[in-house]
């Protein structure tokens, strides 16, 4: 297939007979410029579908209107929405964004880094690995005064702005739910503990259960690192072997929660009656499956534009970054019946 030649300046203004340098005054609408020849520029640059050549004006505003974004993975509904809200505000003010997932790996979140670097990005979002505990990659986009801001995942030891939720209060929050529906024997399924948000999780649980005189039992608490429905199965599976087997179950997010429910099930025992479940993230299956998910809501669109919000400032202050910025979202409780004993009792 030919290669369409993309139409130039030079080209309007052979076509016109001008200079190109009042062909590109009279698309700026440069005040010098007479109405007649700015109205004669603009109706042949519509005709023959002329673009401006970002690459070029790019070099020339040293900005490439550019926001690069590294997330673990797309799939994932709560990084889905978080990556709408991020595109809504992006493109609003005249940015286009470069999306990468990690996949979870810490190599490949290296190789990201590197290429959006490569890509003249004006700033980055990122929401880390699993894997990752070394943040070199990123002290190197601090040191080409590249704003960087982290969302979702903040990182231990590295100064950097942030956007994130109030996980330890919402871990609270759902464990005291299930303890006023009764349980009094309240079991998580925990996140990778290298991982700042599944370690707050966990002090929230712990919290919940000191403040209600609960005994802390650490064999109620299973590591899942991967956070898929196959470990909050067999992470059930072995909660169910215990005596007493848990009563009630926070897990750290919605598929691990889906696995727990399965397990149950699959142990002739009744939901919520014999075993209420709760889970994070409120996932789109969440309301869809039976009985229907309890789940802590993660503001997902909110968090993207506020991250972006976060950029915009740190690129409008490209000489005086804050690093300090901590920005907290609250979150809700969507209570539902896999949790709701109260309800189903009457």
């Amino acid at each position: 297939m030919e290669k369409r030649h993309q139409v130039t300046i030079k080209d309007i203004a052979k076509k016109l007979g001008i200079s190109p340098s009042t062909v590109s005054r009279a698309l700026k609408n440069n005040p010098s410029i007479s109405p007649s020849t700015r109205q004669k520029v603009i109706k042949l640059a519509n005709e023959l579908d002329y673009e401006p050549n970002k690459i070029a004006l790019s070099l020339k505003n040293q900005s490439t209107k550019t926001i690069g974004v590294i997330i673990p993975e797309i799939i994932h509904f709560f990084f889905a929405t978080v990556i709408s809200g991020i595109e809504e505000v992006a493109y609003s003010n005249g940015y286009t964004v470069l999306l990468c997932q990690s996949n979870e790996s810490y190599e490949k979140e290296v190789i990201d880094t590197k290429a959006l670097l490569s890509h003249r990005v004006d700033g980055i979002l990122v929401s880390h690995s699993r894997e990752t505990t070394n943040f070199d990659h990123f002290e190197e986009v601090k040191k080409r005064n590249i704003p960087l801001v982290f969302f979702d995942r903040m990182p231990t030891d590295f100064n950097a702005p942030c956007v994130v939720i109030d996980d330890f209060s919402a871990a609270q929050q759902a464990t005291q739910h299930l303890i006023h529906q009764g349980c009094k024997h309240i079991a998580h399924l925990a996140g990778p503990q290298n991982l700042e948000i599944s370690q707050k999780r966990v002090q929230g649980y712990l919290s919940a259960l000191q403040q209600n005189k609960q005994t802390k039992k650490d064999k109620y608490i299973i590591n899942c690192y991967e956070g898929t429905k196959e470990e909050g199965y067999w992470g059930m599976k072995k909660l169910l072997q215990l005596r007493p087997y848990p009563d009630g179950i926070f897990a750290n997010n919605d598929v691990l929660a889906f696995g727990a429910m399965k397990a149950i099930k699959d142990a002739g025992l009744k939901i919520p009656q014999d075993i209420a479940v709760i889970g994070f993230s409120n996932w789109n299956f969440s309301s869809l499956i039976e009985p229907r998910l309890s789940s802590v809501v993660q503001p997902g669109l909110d968090m993207g534009k506020m991250a972006v919000a976060t950029l915009m400032d740190q690129l409008e202050n490209s000489l005086h970054f804050d690093n300090s910025i901590s920005k907290v979202l609250p979150t809700d409780l969507i209570i539902r019946d896999s949790s709701n004993r109260q309800q189903t009792a009457k």
